[in-house]
């Protein structure tokens, strides 16, 4: 099927929020009431197998409504912003086709910037830049340089991990080649450019004291269902790459695995990354000038 970019109008709404704030149940009562296809923007949902971990949406939900964009590739599987644009232009236009409207849900900020924005145009590689960022990292570790990111750019820095050396490099090439190191014009710039696709964006918004309670609570239920013999299949079956590897949930499962921690430290750990990570959403969230905030 074409890739090609259909146009867009009111037929497109984009629900997010923070994890655990309810995306999933909303998402489908709405899917409901609009003649909607549901088209996951999540980046952990793309994995087959890591059910669990992603809260997919399960086999009873997924027959309320129809769903897109899930199981798409292996755990072992590289899966970038640029592969999902692509997977999520072709449902775009078989909603269409089928004169569905479209509903995005799902809580991973960097595809639905992708989505409305596009993907930004790399620029060519200064090996001599490059070699002085892999030697202050030999120097210092990525930690450090990682630092040095969320000061310059803390929206980008947010979604790169600290020890993912090859993408800090390559944000700090970024930032290099652009010319643009100050996070406010940065998202002006973007903000001027024409929408790639359209759409309307709805945030759920969650008081941090109950969004907290509801992180721990699926946490917990997480570990409860047997995330850890999910990773472990994973594991065995293919293997989980470096990206679906440090999700919440599943990085710490494989620590637990390889006898690394114990399973009180795992489900403790993962707490604290999910609630770092809902942090880090509001955060990407208030970037878009136009969203509209439910009250949880």
């Amino acid at each position: 099927m074409s890739a090609s970019k259909p146009e867009l109008a009111s037929d497109c709404i984009i629900l997010t929020g923070p994890t655990a704030s309810g995306k999933t149940a909303l998402g489908i009562r709405i899917a409901q009431r609009l003649n909607a296809d549901i088209l996951s923007a999540d980046s952990v949902a793309v994995y087959k197998g890591l059910d669990i971990g992603s809260a997919k949406p399960t086999l009873e939900e997924q027959a309320q409504a129809t769903h897109h964009l899930l199981d798409l590739v292996d755990p072992a599987s590289l899966f970038t912003a640029s592969d999902w644009l692509l997977a999520a232009a072709n449902a775009i236009q078989d909603c269409r086709d089928r004169g569905r409207r479209i509903l995005f849900v799902g809580g991973t900020p960097l595809y639905l910037r992708c989505l409305r924005d596009g993907l930004d145009e790399s620029p060519a590689i200064d090996l001599d830049f490059r070699n002085s960022l892999t030697q202050q990292i030999a120097q210092s570790g990525p930690k450090a340089l990682h630092e040095k990111l969320g000061r310059l750019r803390p929206d980008i820095a947010a979604t790169i991990h600290p020890n993912d050396t090859k993408r800090i490099i390559r944000a700090f090439e970024i930032i290099q080649a652009s010319g643009v190191d100050h996070p406010r014009s940065w998202l002006q710039a973007r903000n001027s450019k024409k929408q790639l696709f359209p759409c309307p964006i709805l945030v759920i918004d969650q008081p941090r004291k109950i969004l907290n309670r509801r992180i721990h609570e699926r946490v917990e239920a997480m570990f409860e269902c047997g995330i850890l013999e999910e990773t472990e299949a994973a594991e065995q079956q293919c293997g989980i790459g470096t990206t679906a590897a440090q999700a919440a949930g599943y990085k710490e499962s494989l620590a637990f695995i390889r006898g690394e921690i114990t399973k009180q430290d795992a489900i403790t750990k993962t707490k604290q990354r999910t609630r770092q990570l809902a942090k880090r959403q509001r955060t990407w969230f208030r970037s878009f000038s136009d969203a509209v905030w439910l009250s949880g």
